[in-house]
Parts: structure tokens; sequence; C-alpha cells
């Protein structure tokens, strides 16, 4: 087990989903997933979308499928993934006509790899059964998996009615908050159950119960975990734009994370006007991999800076450094097998520089305001060159790249045992 993730609690059992070659649940790693914000409808765009995310690492990639223009689609986006060699597995989000969508367009149904309902918004009344029936029906007919996802904004009013009239009749009633709560879980539940009377197997079903807020997610998913043994999707909805939604979904995955709860997350970002829609895999992957449970990167250490650092340079050697393993991890990933668990150190001053950057694999530590103009770079824990002048980032990252051929390169098992 890696060290960091000593503390965190045996996973939820779970039941193993195979989502387009992707496992989820049991014993397999947490999924990183991501949602496209593109029309469907328009394939180009949501084949370039689709295909940023999964380079940034996302392993599903969720499509909205919410009219016969978008359901036309999805046969041809996934045609074009294919040639440019994306296999993310693509997930179809319907709602309210999802059973009309998936009868209607055969090749939509049998080119996505997971289906998601939400049981608030498949139907209403008499026809709620019946459209839920026939989606689940058309999952089995394709051999699909479902996702089962209740949601706070769509709960289904009827269930949600029918526990508020029962909690009112009680002695000591709950308060509305924790009913709703309990709705949300059994709105899941009953659902899955129903799923699984049609004919759905157990290791095809997927649930989610999303909320806006950090504590009601963390009391529906530990309730859930508690009372299913179904795989588990976790994601804060709604979490909002820049460090707002960061730490909201942070602090709320983080916890259920802790709990050994979750097989697959995603990081629901408001994106910035025109933002780059990948900000929700890296933070998604970052979350996992601060927490110790899996490794997507080479970390990264940086001081945050003080007094004794007026000059940026080392905040834009990190930044540089930062960005240039990142753009450059779907190359190494394929060539430098374990690379993602190599430390790098990017350090401001002498106080800390030298002894965070020994402790790294590779690191550097720049001068401090009034000190000497020079930069030691430590490598497996001893200075291995003295960096100055004005092509010293140019010179790191060439030593860096040197270290991770020398040490994940073809030729380093030979060479070590040589």
């Amino acid at each position: 087990m890696n060290p960091m993730s000593a503390s965190v609690q045996e996973r939820h059992k779970s039941v193993a989903v195979d989502v387009g070659g992707v496992a989820v649940g049991g014993a397999a790693p947490i999924v990183v997933q991501s949602m496209t914000n593109t029309d469907t409808a328009d394939v180009e765009a949501t084949v370039a979308q689709v295909a940023a995310l999964a380079h940034a690492g996302s392993e599903i990639v969720r499509i909205t499928v919410d009219r016969d223009a978008a359901a036309a689609a999805v046969p041809h986006i996934k045609e074009r993934l294919l040639r440019r060699g994306v296999t993310a597995p693509l997930v179809g989000d319907f709602h309210y006509i999802g059973h009309k969508l998936l009868a209607d367009h055969p090749a939509c149904a049998q080119a996505l790899d997971k289906y998601r309902i939400n049981p608030g918004n498949v139907g209403f009344k008499d026809k709620k059964d019946r459209q839920f029936s026939a989606i689940v029906e058309m999952a089995i007919r394709h051999n699909k998996p479902v996702r089962i996802g209740a949601n706070w904004g769509s709960l289904d009013q009827e269930l949600l009615t029918r526990l508020m009239d029962e909690n009112s009749r009680k002695a000591a009633p709950l308060e509305a908050r924790a009913v709703t709560r309990e709705a949300m879980v059994q709105s899941a539940l009953l659902s899955a159950a129903r799923a699984e009377e049609i004919g759905l197997a157990r290791n095809r079903i997927i649930l989610s119960a999303k909320v806006s807020a950090v504590q009601d997610l963390i009391a529906v998913y530990m309730e859930l975990a508690r009372r299913a043994p179904y795989a588990l999707h976790l994601g804060l909805t709604e979490a909002g734009m820049g460090s707002k939604g960061i730490v909201a979904s942070a602090a709320a995955m983080g916890v259920l994370l802790q709990q050994g709860i979750g097989d697959t997350i995603r990081v629901s970002l408001t994106p910035e006007p025109n933002g780059d829609r990948t900000l929700e895999v890296q933070v998604a992957q970052e979350l996992l991999q601060t927490m110790g449970l899996r490794t997507f990167v080479p970390l990264v250490a940086a001081c945050p800076g003080c007094g004794r650092t007026t000059s940026t340079t080392f905040q834009e050697l990190a930044k540089d450094i930062q960005d240039f393993i990142r753009s450059s991890m779907p190359a190494w990933k394929a060539r430098y097998p374990g690379v993602e668990n190599l430390t790098v150190a990017v350090m401001g001053c002498i106080v800390n520089g030298p002894g965070e950057s020994k402790h790294a694999d590779i690191g550097i530590s720049l001068p401090g305001t009034g000190e000497q103009p020079t930069a030691p770079v430590f490598i497996d824990g001893k200075k291995a060159a003295t960096l100055r002048g004005p092509t010293l980032v140019s010179d790191f990252k060439a030593m860096l790249t040197d270290y991770i051929e020398r040490r994940f390169g073809q030729g380093a098992g030979r060479s070590a045992a040589e």
C-alpha cells in the first residue's frame, strides 16, 4: 500500500462494474470521470472536447443526450473518437425522454458504454415505472451498465411527499433536511431494486446521489454505503466556480474517500467564461493523488514564498515545471512506465530549499533575496550541479528530462543490472 494512504479505511465493499472496458468498483482503482458541456449534436465540438478530457486523464466521459439530433450524433462521435485513438467510455446522460431516444436511435443505444438515468425525472405518475423499465430493458438488450443518479435538485417528489407525511405523524419528527436526505437514499435504492427485478444484473448498476452541500453529501453517501453493495459514483453537484468549487468538492469527497466510500468521482466545476473544461479532471486527479489513492503525474513540491523570496523567479520556474510535466505526461506515460511516481522540488531560498530538494528525486533550490545568485540541483539526495544565469530554467528542464530517461527509460533496468 502507498504509505500516504495507510490511514484511509478499507474500501466500501461494492460490486465491480465493467464500463466499456474500465472497471468501476470492487478492487479497481477509483476512476476519474468528467462531462462535456458542448451541444452533443455538434459532432466536431463534442469530439474535440471528449478528446481533450480524455487526453487530460478522464477515464470515463459523460455526454448529454437530450433530443433526437443529439442521439443521432452519438455513433458518429464514437466513430471519430476511435479513429483518433480515444477509447474513453462514453456515458449517455438521459432525462425525461431517454426511453424514446434509445428506442428511436438503436445506433446510439449501441454506441454508448453506459446509460445514466435520473429517477426523479425519468417519468411521472403512471408513466414513471413504464419509462424507467424501458430504459433498463434497453440496457439489458445492449448489455450496457446503468448509473441510477438521484439529484437533490430533481428529487422524486412523490417519494419525498410520502416520507414527509410519514415523518409528520411521528411522535418525534425529524428535521425536513434529514427526511430529504433519506428520500435521496431511498430514491437510489428503490430504483436499483426495481432495475434488478426487471433483470439488470447487480454488476451492471452504479448508484449516485448528488447534492450541493458538503454535509448533505457526506451524510447521504455514508448511508448509501451502509445499506447498499452497489458501486458508488461521487460528486458534489453545482459545486461552483474556481476555488469555491474546488474546496467544496475536495472537502466533501475527501471525507468520504477517507472512509473508503467511492468508486468513481467527478469534480463538477463551473468553468470560467471560455475556460478550460479539463480543469475538473486535473482537480479530481490531484485530490486522489494528494490522498495517496492514485498516482497520475509527478508531484512538484514548491515553497509558498515569503519575505526572503521577493523575486518571482522560483514561482515562474515552479509553474513552468508543473506545466511542462503535465503537458508531457501523455507521451511520458507511454514511454516511461512509473514516471508518475517521480517527485520534484522547486524551492525559493536556502532555509528549507536544500533539505526539501534532497528529499525529492530531483530538486532545485533557487537563491532568495540577497543570497548568492546560484541554484544547486540535487538528484537522489546528492548535489549534482549548480545552475546560474539566464539559461537556468532550460538547464533544469534538460536535467529533469535526462533524469527521467535514465531512471524510467527502456534501458534503465538493463543499466542497473549491468
